[in-house]
């Protein structure tokens, strides 16, 4: 029985020094954030969605009278607010709001792609177009939106490099050269390849390579260019290539004379004739790099073979993933085949019907 009664008073001790520890712990809380809040000097506290969510749950439990006590950094009447607020977000459904949080999104991209594609729209075009497919929305918005891109109006809106390519693509072609390191008797010597690429169809043909790209050389390239019936370009009417000296006063002269307008591309300005480029790219990083020419017939040779899976055997995004020339053949059943060229640089894969 004694050590019973001992036992309580021993236990009634024990929770009358952790209740006094808390309290003061408690008050030294508060008083550190008397002095953290007159520290701010009247200032605002910028609280995050995720500190009032602990202060609500926490609050809630305290209740009115406790947090009269105990709360310094806002009224007791506000984190209760913040408790009611979760309690209705929790019953809210939020499909809805991200269903229109993803209409609203959609609706930018348009109204932003209707601008960059139509240069020539206004704001009650784009909202017309909008209410084609379904959308109605204030002239307002729309421009508040092109705003936010960075769009101008109409008047001050350009049209996009990429939108006059388009506009006059079969009658526009992009020259240029590539240069390759070739072993000869001699020692290595540069060979520079020109050739025509046809923007709308991305069709290559290569002009000629020579290790002296002389005045003769352009003369005999735009001989070639301008043919009458086998002319590289029979039916364009611009040609759009770089300032390089190797095109001549004379040779852009003999093209204006057939009717070809020449484009030359400012300095430093590779994105201006990039059809051009991407096709140097490619012939560089699939093929050149990784041959090592041995003579000009060599290097003829590499470029032809190239070429010929460039136009019959290779996807181009620009192309919607689809080759130059053709369709690949597609056999439900059969054996997958590789036509390696090159001794297998590049692959084409098809399929052979049993």
């Amino acid at each position: 029985m004694v050590d019973v009664l001992f036992l309580r008073v021993l236990l009634a001790a024990l929770v009358s020094w952790l209740d006094r520890r808390q309290q003061e712990a408690l008050e030294y809380l508060i008083e550190e954030n008397h002095i953290l809040r007159g520290q701010l000097r009247g200032r605002r506290l910028q609280l995050s969605d995720d500190d009032r969510r602990r202060l609500a749950v926490r609050g809630h439990r305290l209740g009115r009278r406790g947090l009269r006590q105990v709360a310094t950094i806002v009224t007791p009447d506000t984190i209760l607010r913040w408790h009611r607020q979760l309690i209705a977000r929790k019953w809210t459904s939020a499909k809805g709001r991200s269903s229109r949080l993803g209409v609203l999104a959609e609706i930018r991209r348009l109204v932003v792609r209707m601008a960059e594609e139509n240069p020539t729209w206004g704001y009650t075009r784009i909202r017309g177009a909008l209410k084609n497919v379904g959308h109605r929305v204030g002239r307002s918005t729309i421009a508040r939106i092109l705003k936010a891109q960075e769009i101008p109006p109409v008047p001050e809106r350009p049209t996009s490099w990429q939108t006059f390519l388009r506009a006059h693509w079969g009658a526009i072609a992009g020259a240029d050269f590539f240069t390759t390191e070739v072993w000869t008797w001699r020692g290595l010597v540069t060979y520079y390849t020109v050739f025509v690429i046809d923007l709308a169809s991305r069709r290559v043909q290569i002009v000629g390579s020579t290790p002296f790209p002389n005045d003769l050389f352009m003369c005999q390239v735009g001989r070639m260019l301008t043919a009458a019936d086998e002319g590289v370009l029979v039916g364009h009417r611009v040609l759009i290539c770089d300032r390089d000296a190797k095109w001549s006063a004379p040779v852009r002269t003999r093209l204006d004379e057939a009717g070809i307008r020449v484009v030359q591309t400012l300095y430093q300005a590779p994105n201006a004739n990039a059809y051009a480029e991407r096709f140097v790219r490619s012939i560089k990083h699939e093929c050149l790099n990784r041959v090592i020419p041995f003579g000009e017939r060599h290097l003829r040779r590499t470029i032809a073979e190239y070429v010929e899976h460039y136009h019959r055997e290779r996807n181009h995004q620009g192309l919607a993933n689809e080759l130059i020339e053709g369709a690949p053949a597609v056999a439900r059943v059969g054996r997958i085949r590789c036509r390696p060229r090159l001794g297998g640089l590049v692959n084409y894969y098809y399929c052979r019907a049993a």
